[in-house]
């Protein structure tokens, strides 16, 4: 039995901020500047009452109306999110009954950001084929946009909230369908994207008036810090580095693989990468106009729309990549195959 990728779904918040609106935040930037250097032209951005589980909710309740599976087939629950509802309980707790999946399943939140995606393949795959399950709902959701000062060009034109839901299948068959992984960290370099908000860590330095230096940076514990040139440079280092790693486990060439989908954080950090790389772009996704960087549901939604306008085709071979906060990144190989993979919007 080995596990396959077998339907995606997304949902996006209702609610738009179109470059416009990001452009009136400082007198340096316009719309097409704002397109030009991030490839973004809109991102959803969840209300006030509006949470990462009522994202996730939503796909998966697109995921089961597409016919893909039965609520009674799910027997696992994964959420991956960092913005989830309560501290406790646990999300997919609250997603288990609010989706009427039976009580006689397992059901666990994982706190990971840009990579989660390929994390929670792993985990998956590894209770479908350690015989725990059959049918894991994989959810992805989060609200970055409730953790970003309003005033932060920098973040604000980058972030949108979305969920997912991807149902990974056991199925019979002769060779492992997604794999083999790499993965790595490095926590050295936390301190460059971090929300020190509700934070056991920073709990008596609450109270404390702002130095000089916060008031200028921005680096507060109300709201989410992030140090762009450091990210990029992590980026640039590790994810060549992954992509090779994987490569040469899986006794693979580069031009072995038909389409590589990378965490779609912005742009121009994708362009540099494709660049280092020397991918062609007809194998290389960039699917961000609408979204924005989603954290761990970019490559799901990169995914669908790879299917819908027909890049994807039976017997590719897919290469995953997530990287971010953490630091933290993965990689993976997934193969194509048409009767155990579909898609909605």
């Amino acid at each position: 039995m080995y596990a396959s990728l077998a339907a995606v779904e997304f949902h996006l918040p209702k609610a738009v901020v179109g470059n416009e609106e990001i452009a009136l935040l400082s007198p340096n930037w316009n719309p097409q500047k704002i397109l030009d250097k991030t490839g973004i032209a809109e991102r959803h951005v969840a209300d006030d009452n509006e949470c990462s589980s009522d994202l996730a909710f939503h796909a998966a309740e697109k995921l089961f109306a597409s016919g893909s599976c039965h609520r009674e087939e799910i027997d696992f629950v994964l959420f991956c999110t960092q913005s989830p509802d309560y501290l406790l309980p646990t999300t997919a707790c609250l997603l288990q009954d609010r989706l009427n999946l039976q009580t006689g399943i397992g059901a666990l939140d994982f706190n990971l950001g840009c990579s989660g995606y390929i994390y929670g393949l792993g985990m998956a795959q590894g209770l479908i084929e350690t015989g725990q399950a059959k049918n894991v709902l994989f959810l992805t959701g989060d609200t970055y946009t409730k953790f970003l000062r309003h005033d932060d060009i920098g973040v604000r034109s980058l972030f949108g909230d979305a969920g997912t839901a991807t149902l990974i299948r056991g199925v019979e068959g002769d060779r492992p369908l997604i794999g083999p992984y790499c993965y790595g960290t490095d926590g050295q370099g936390a301190q460059n994207l971090m929300l020190k908000r509700h934070s056991l860590r920073h709990a008596g330095h609450r109270d404390k008036p702002l130095s000089e230096e916060q008031k200028i940076s921005g680096n507060t514990e109300e709201y989410l810090f992030m140090n762009g040139p450091e990210i990029f440079s992590f980026a640039i280092d590790a994810v060549p580095k992954a992509v090779n790693e994987l490569l040469n486990r899986s006794h693979l060439q580069q031009d072995d693989i038909d389409l590589f989908v990378f965490h779609q954080a912005n742009e121009f950090m994708l362009n540099r990468l494709q660049v280092k790389l020397k991918i062609p772009s007809e194998r290389f996704v960039i699917a961000m106009k609408g979204y924005g960087n989603t954290v761990s549901s970019t490559i799901p939604i990169a995914l669908n729309e790879v299917i819908a306008d027909g890049r994807l085709k039976p017997g590719m071979k897919m290469m995953l990549v997530g990287f971010g906060v953490g630091y933290s990144w993965g990689a993976t190989l997934v193969r194509y195959s048409p009767s155990t993979l579909s898609t909605g919007t």
